[in-house]
């Protein structure tokens, strides 16, 4: 659309909106006189509220608007002199006036003048704010973002009360205009950090933004990487904890997600629970959390590369069971393994995607009928079943790197399954070189565990109690000195 003027007569404007909405059966317009002067009132019921208009409107007739001569000299006096809450800026441009109304404004045209007055009369249907169901806590604030954008910023606003948070609101570059806020704080978010993400994210050119996750490919250095360029939550508070680091939380319209940036590959196992419990038994589960990852990526490969490779790791019990449950299938350890691992894949996808009635059935029927079914005809071992579902479980317990983890997986059983020892280091050493090869907006990605050092034990592999990690803090701007 041609970034035209607005027209001086009413005639013209209104005929320009029904040309574009007229036969939208939610778009609403009504003429009237304010003083003589013909005016017309246009707004999308469902997104404005008539109710609030109507108040407003009575309020400021309720004190009586002066005799104009003209449309100017009334929308310069009820821009500036009444008080009727409209929108700082008028609407000059018909870009601006479809944008306008669509965002849920109603807008007051004036004949004689080509400046369109808005008002804030959003009403739009909501979903309530409830507990995210994404990311489980049991201490600490419950309530989650929703997918409306302003209420999303309240929620920051709310848990983050001091005068350096900001919140900047952008159109993306889409069909439907999207916004999204970038929020930081001032203070301690790096200025070179903040203008490198917002001119990032004004280049992006996609058809549409349905999610904070489609930027991710654009925020990454490199599109070969693996591992994720953004960390992403449900939570407020957890956002609002990554702020206080210096992060950039950034909310799209329509997306309950937030996206922080830079994203750290520490944060992956890192949770609320972590500060609300005692400093032990947080650093007991959070390297619980590291050994659930190495296993879920490494542990069907090893097994496959021991039994096929190097069966003397085995202990000879131990092996005599394998050999004897390996012995009653027909298919190679490593065909085998990639089946099984396949199928539990099938089951978690068809569990997530079915209707939720049925969603635990599918999941039942996937993982003790099939699984059953399979053991009992000989198709499938024992041991190489218990093995892919320990991983599988194991994946669950950092749902962060949940993509990361089954595609490493994969690679790995198929390195170990042809090369053995030496494909299982290869594929060590794949996974070590992308962690290290990603520097997300030029800060190290493994930081705080390496190098090694005693921020990895203040709060990386386990965390401090709460007096020392006060005393350091976990501001971008100061990470590099502790």
């Amino acid at each position: 659309m041609e970034q035209t003027k607005l027209s001086r007569k009413l005639a013209e404007n209104l005929a320009f909106l029904d040309s574009i909405f007229g036969k939208s059966g939610d778009f609403y317009t009504k003429k009237f006189e304010i003083s003589g002067i013909c005016c017309g009132i246009a707004m999308f019921a469902g997104l404005s509220s008539p109710e609030k208009l109507c108040v407003m409107v009575l309020h400021a007739l309720e004190k009586g608007v002066p005799e104009t001569k003209s449309g100017d000299a009334l929308a310069e006096y009820l821009l500036g002199q009444s008080c009727l809450p409209t929108e700082p800026a008028p609407v000059k441009e018909k870009v601006a006036l479809v944008e306008t109304l669509t965002a849920g404004m109603a807008v007051l045209l004036i004949d004689g003048s080509s400046s369109g007055l808005a008002f804030s009369t959003q009403d739009m249907v909501q979903r309530s704010v409830a507990n995210p169901s994404g990311e489980g806590n049991i201490r600490g604030p419950q309530d989650g973002f929703t997918e409306h954008l302003r209420n999303n910023i309240s929620q920051l606003r709310r848990q983050f009360r001091t005068a350096d948070f900001v919140a900047e609101i952008f159109t993306a570059q889409t069909r439907a205009k999207t916004e999204y806020c970038i929020c930081y704080d001032r203070s301690l978010a790096p200025p070179q950090t903040v203008a490198s993400l917002k001119q990032k994210l004004a280049q992006v050119r996609i058809p549409v933004l349905l999610d904070s996750t489609y930027f991710a490919s654009f925020l990454k250095q490199d599109k070969l990487n693996l591992f994720p360029a953004a960390a992403y939550t449900e939570r407020p508070a957890t956002a609002c904890a990554r702020l206080c680091e210096g992060k950039i939380v950034i909310l799209v319209s329509g997306s309950p997600l937030a996206m922080v940036v830079p994203s750290f590959f520490a944060e992956h196992f890192e949770c609320l629970d972590d500060y609300s419990s005692g400093a032990v038994f947080s650093g007991l589960i959070r390297l619980l959390k590291y050994l659930a990852f190495l296993l879920s990526v490494f542990g069907p490969g090893l097994y496959v590369m021991a039994v096929s490779f190097a069966p003397e790791l085995i202990p000879v019990r131990l092996l005599a069971k394998l050999a004897e449950g390996e012995a009653s299938t027909p298919l190679p350890p490593m065909p085998e393994m990639l089946a099984v691992t396949l199928l539990l894949e099938i089951v978690r996808e068809a569990g997530l995607r079915a209707p939720k009635s049925i969603s635990h059935t599918v999941s039942l029927v996937g993982a003790l009928i099939l699984g059953e079914t399979a053991v009992s005809a000989g198709i499938v071992s024992v041991p190489v079943l218990t093995m892919a579902a320990a991983a599988t479980i194991a994946t669950l317990a950092v749902p962060g790197l949940y993509e990361q983890s089954i595609l490493f997986r994969f690679v790995v059983i198929v390195l170990a399954g042809l090369f053995g020892v030496p494909g299982i280091a290869c594929g060590a050493l794949a996974v070590l070189a992308m962690a290290c090869g990603s520097d997300p907006f030029g800060y190290d990605y493994l930081y705080p565990l390496m190098p090694p050092g005693k921020a990895a034990w203040r709060d990386g592999f386990v965390r401090s109690i709460w007096s020392k990690l006060a005393q350091w803090g976990e501001a971008l701007g100061t990470r590099a000195t502790k």
